[in-house]
C-alpha cells in the first residue's frame, strides 16, 4: 500500500500550484504591465498546463468516487472522456512542456543566467517561487505518472501535436517582437537572426524528444509493475 494515497497527492499537487500561480500573478514586475502580460513567458503556461492537468486528476478521482458501484452508463461515458482527455494532456502537453521548461532553464541558467533569468529578478522572485515554477514541475509529472497510468496516442500523432505547440509558441513570440520591439528572453536579443531560426529548431527537436522519452518512461514504468505482478502470483 502506498505511504500516501495517489489522491491526496495529487490534491496537494494541485493546491500547490494554485500558490505558485497565485504569488506569481501577484508580482509587481514591470514585464507583467506589458504586451502579451504573463502569458508570453513558457514558464508561465507551463503552470497553466499542470494546473489544469492536475485538475482534471483530480476531478476523475471525484468523478470515481461518487459513480463507484453506480450502473449508469452516461456517467461512465463521461469518466472515460474525462481520463482519455486526462492521458492526451499528459503525453502532449504536461510531461514534455514541462520537462522542456525545466531542462532548458536550468541548461541556459548554468551555462549564463543572464540568458533567461538576470540576476534583477531576484528583487522580484523569491527563491522557492523560482523552483516553484522551474524545479517541481518535473518530479510532481513523475509521480503522477508513476502513481497512474496513461494511454499514449500514435507517436505520430502525439509528435505532431508536440509540434503544432512548439510552432505556435515560437509564432506568439515572435508576434510579441513585432508588437514591442523586445525578445521575450534575453538569449533571443544576443544571436543573428539565423541562429534564432537555428535555435527556434533545436528548441522543437528537444520538445520532441521530450515527448518520446515521456512515452518511453510511461511504458517503463508500467510494463516493469506489471511484470512484478505477474512474478508475485
Amino acid at each position: 500500500m502506498a505511504l500516501i494515497p495517489s489522491q491526496v497527492l495529487r490534491v496537494a499537487i494541485l493546491l500547490s500550484y494554485f500558490s505558485i500561480l497565485c504569488h506569481y500573478k501577484a508580482l509587481d514586475m514591470p514585464a507583467h504591465q506589458t504586451y502579451g502580460g504573463s502569458w508570453k513567458f513558457l514558464t508561465f503556461i507551463d503552470l497553466v498546463i499542470q494546473a489544469v492537468f492536475f485538475g482534471v486528476c483530480v476531478l476523475i478521482d471525484v468523478s470515481s468516487l461518487l459513480t463507484k458501484g453506480g450502473d449508469s452508463r452516461e456517467q461512465e461515458r463521461q469518466l472515460r472522456k474525462l481520463i482519455g482527455l486526462r492521458d492526451w494532456m499528459m503525453a502532449v502537453l504536461a510531461f514534455p512542456v514541462g520537462a522542456f521548461v525545466v531542462f532548458t532553464f536550468w541548461s541556459l541558467y548554468l551555462y549564463d543566467r543572464e540568458l533567461v533569468y538576470p540576476r534583477l529578478l531576484d528583487n522580484f522572485i523569491p527563491q522557492w517561487l523560482n523552483h516553484g515554477m522551474h524545479t517541481t514541475v518535473l518530479p510532481f509529472i513523475i509521480i503522477e505518472m508513476r502513481t497512474t497510468h496513461h494511454r499514449y496516442p500514435s507517436r505520430s500523432w502525439g509528435l505532431a501535436a508536440v509540434c503544432c505547440f512548439g510552432i505556435g509558441y515560437i509564432l506568439w513570440t515572435c508576434w510579441v517582437h513585432q508588437v514591442t520591439g523586445v525578445w521575450v528572453y534575453p538569449v533571443l536579443e544576443r544571436i543573428t537572426p539565423v541562429a534564432r531560426v537555428v535555435f527556434f529548431s533545436v528548441m522543437t527537436a528537444v520538445i520532441c524528444v521530450f515527448y518520446t522519452l515521456g512515452e518511453i518512461l510511461n511504458s517503463y514504468i508500467w510494463d516493469q509493475i506489471h511484470t512484478e505482478k505477474v512474478k508475485g502470483e
